[in-house]
């Protein structure tokens, strides 16, 4: 369910642009942030960037996943 929240206009034009880069609603941007925020705060040991990619990878189809292999991207 859908609730309106007040949130400061210097957030939501930063949500608006950072919603049109990623190709997601504003209201799915500030959600997404506040998931990783929340994630980032419960693991606090883990860097919010690997939060936040594990987040993006739990919404990923199964088809689109690649199988990881050890040593494979090193240049």
């Amino acid at each position: 369910m859908g609730m309106p929240v007040r949130i400061e206009d210097g957030l939501y034009d930063q949500a608006k642009a950072a919603a049109g880069a990623e190709f997601r609603t504003i209201a799915v941007q500030i959600g997404f942030w506040a998931k990783v925020g929340k994630a980032a705060l419960d693991n606090p040991d883990l860097p919010v960037d690997v939060v936040r990619d594990l987040l993006v990878a739990r919404n990923e189809s199964r088809e689109a996943m690649v199988e990881f292999v050890p040593g494979q991207y090193r240049s």
